[in-house]
């Protein structure tokens, strides 16, 4: 809770931080609804979810969830698996689109964040460097938590799609329980920690990849 305190404390990171959640929860979506209707799917364009219109993702318990901990979620793409011509393949690729698509952006907008060091003289710009740096943030915080194989987030549907047969139980039990298992590694802390640290080194890496190639030109 001390997260949400200090962000209505000072409302200007709120604001900044804004921007980022609806970046990152937006481009997620859309790449999840893009891909199905490229794989055959129409489902997400019909019913208007195939669009960068955040409001049409937006999901109240998840922003709430990103204000608080600093992971959380937009409101899922409706897919309908039967219109894949390959169901496993294509599941899983339309799962990772959202991940890859926060990463792509992640990694583009650390190219601004350090141009805005080095290049522009906005280091200490403080709106510059809170906007962009939650925009890189954030966009791998959606990428990482989605990863987790706990559903309803894409990672356990890539485990799904792989291991279905193998151990249907299992999947059938996550399905039931996965929405509890998860808020409760939320509210206790445990899997944020785990999380923070990768964003935080993954974040890094990316800087400084950015770096090292705005620095050939």
């Amino acid at each position: 809770m001390s997260r949400l305190f200090s962000l209505f404390q000072n409302p200007l990171q709120l604001l900044y931080i804004l921007p980022a959640i609806l970046i990152g929860m937006t481009v997620h979506e859309w790449a999840h609804a893009f891909a199905a209707y490229k794989l055959g799917d129409p489902t997400a364009k019909n019913l208007g979810r195939m669009t960068l219109n955040p409001i049409a993702h937006f999901d109240i318990f998840g922003f709430i969830c990103l204000l608080l901990v600093g992971f959380g979620w937009a409101k899922p793409v409706p897919i309908n698996s039967r219109n894949f011509k390959n169901f496993r393949r294509d599941d899983i690729i339309v799962s990772l689109a959202g991940i890859t698509m926060n990463l792509i952006v992640a990694f583009l907008f650390s190219f601004i964040y350090v141009l805005g060091f080095t290049k522009w003289g906005l280091g200490t710009n403080e709106a510059f460097t809170s906007i962009f740096g939650s925009i890189l943030s954030i966009n791998l915080a959606l990428a990482m938590f989605n990863l987790i194989p706990i559903y309803p987030l894409d990672g356990s549907h890539v485990l799904e799609s792989l291991l279905i047969r193998r151990i249907p139980r299992f999947f059938m039990f996550m399905r039931q329980y996965g929405q509890i298992i998860l808020i409760i590694l939320l509210i206790t802390g445990g899997a944020t920690s785990v999380l923070s640290f990768l964003v935080s080194n993954v974040a890094s890496g990316f800087i400084s990849a950015a770096n090292w190639i705005i620095n050939l030109f």
